[in-house]
């Protein structure tokens, strides 16, 4: 390697970035003060390409990055986040062991060898993959095509087989070194020949990415993930936290009325639906869904739900190149259904607000608020936390599943520094478009802590 990414990552890190640092490491240290009981929590890893469980059993401060199903390929969004959380994760075990002070050569060269080694410590790092999206929410998988073709465009990633998909040749053409390289198109077809699950697949292409890029940039990125919501609802009994969370939430209209709020919306329209029921052709996009809450005086009556074609995203090469749900159905789901919840009767994609509910985390890396994601998706989780502790809506968790109810610490990436294709200066370009790992650190490794939605 022409130079050690890792001791310059960790040099202009702390340069830019102790603030978060500190904010991360007393939190966790009051918590460590505290002795929390914390539920025992599931992870996995794909190890040579089969997904191998990861239970962690003690006490520990989670800190969630995250990925999603909407395409195999890392962009450099998803790389910097996920290497943003290890800096993060093991900077603060550090100096929240040894002391804050002023960094010197040894503490870079001493960071550098933890980030050699997989996460240790009390804070631990984790990513959060959420398996509700549509396929190609982005308009930016090389399947995108072959997804659309096989009906399948409007289905939660949780759903969709891999048996009918095929690369685009027609993406590939247009979007060759822009979004995506030629080896991962070719690593991509041989990948999706593995396994008919389309999570397990992307799942174990972005690990064999990681793996090779843990090397790159002298840092151990194969962090511990956790699919959520419709794989953890699938494993859980109807007792389970994301049942019982869905459950209370849907008991009354004052339950719903308190959800809304959480979302900064009120009871007028009643078109929001908190989790989207899947249709029996297998759709189960929020987006291409719409609904109508009834109620029959204080109790829900029953949800009526309608998916219909609709547009998604672009990509941000080609702001006419939009993603397309395909959907055609309705129908509608008695109130008892939601209220005492079964998602083998009843599957659904709870909103994000209900289900960060159940994630463990005790901190968050969002990718640029402000500027790539939108405040008000952290002003419902944060509201919904805040609700939760002080006894307004779903009260008893903490006692009855050990549920920290405390508003998860909010870190950012902050936009100005959020790393790009250093030509078409996008940030949804696959890593494999990038030849030279330096040029995305230019940019630096700025993270701040989003204290407003403490």
């Amino acid at each position: 390697m022409p130079q050690d990414y890792c001791y310059s990552l960790v040099k202009r890190f702390l340069a830019e970035s102790m603030p978060a640092v500190k904010v991360l490491s007393k939190k966790a240290q009051s918590r460590k003060l505290e002795k929390f009981t914390q539920r025992k929590i599931t992870f996995f890893r794909f190890v040579d390409g089969k997904k191998t469980s990861v239970p962690i059993a003690e006490d520990h401060f989670f800190v969630r990055g995250s990925v999603e199903y909407a395409n195999p390929q890392l962009t450099v969004e998803d790389v910097q986040g996920i290497i943003g959380v290890r800096l993060l994760q093991t900077c603060a075990n550090y100096f929240g062991t040894i002391g804050f002070h002023a960094p010197n050569e040894d503490d870079y060269k001493q960071l550098s060898e933890d980030l050699k080694k997989p996460p240790e410590g009390y804070i631990l790092p984790f990513l959060l993959n959420t398996d509700d999206v549509e396929a190609d929410r982005y308009s930016m998988n090389p399947l995108k095509q072959s997804i659309v073709d096989s009906g399948q465009s409007a289905f939660p990633a949780a759903y969709i087989k891999n048996s009918q998909l095929k690369i685009d040749p027609q993406f590939v053409e247009k979007y060759e070194g822009k979004m995506i390289s030629k080896k991962e198109v070719e690593l991509i077809a041989k990948e999706l020949q593995q396994t008919d699950s389309y999570l397990d697949f992307v799942d174990s292409f972005k690990f064999k990415q990681l793996e090779e890029l843990s090397s790159v940039f002298g840092m151990d990125l194969r962090l511990n993930a956790l699919r959520m919501p419709l794989s953890t609802l699938q494993a859980e009994n109807k007792d389970g936290l994301l049942h019982y969370i869905i459950s209370q939430a849907h008991k009354s209209y004052e339950s719903i009325e308190q959800a809304y709020s959480c979302m900064g919306r009120s009871l007028t329209k009643r078109t929001t639906l908190l989790t989207v029921p899947h249709s029996k052709k297998g759709y189960g996009s929020k987006r291409a869904a719409r609904g109508k809450i009834r109620f029959e005086k204080s109790k829900l009556e029953d949800v009526t739900v309608k998916y219909k074609t609709t547009a998604l995203y672009p990509n941000a090469i080609d702001p006419k190149d939009i993603a397309l749900a395909k959907a055609d159905d309705s129908f509608t789901v008695i109130g008892e259904k939601l209220s005492d919840y079964d998602f083998k009767e009843t599957p659904s994609s709870p909103q994000f607000f209900l289900y960060a509910l159940a994630s463990p985390e005790d901190a968050a890396l969002w990718h640029g608020v402000g500027a790539f994601a939108a405040p008000q998706l952290l002003q419902s989780y944060t509201s919904a936390r805040k609700a939760c502790r002080g006894g307004q809506f779903i009260s008893d968790m903490s006692e009855r599943f050990g549920v920290c109810l405390d508003v998860p610490l909010q870190f950012n990436l902050v936009p100005k520094a959020m790393w790009r294709n250093p030509v078409y200066n996008n940030i949804d370009a696959s890593i494999g478009t990038v030849d030279d790992a330096s040029k995305l650190m230019i940019h630096g490794m700025m993270l701040e802590y989003l204290s407003e939605y403490k």
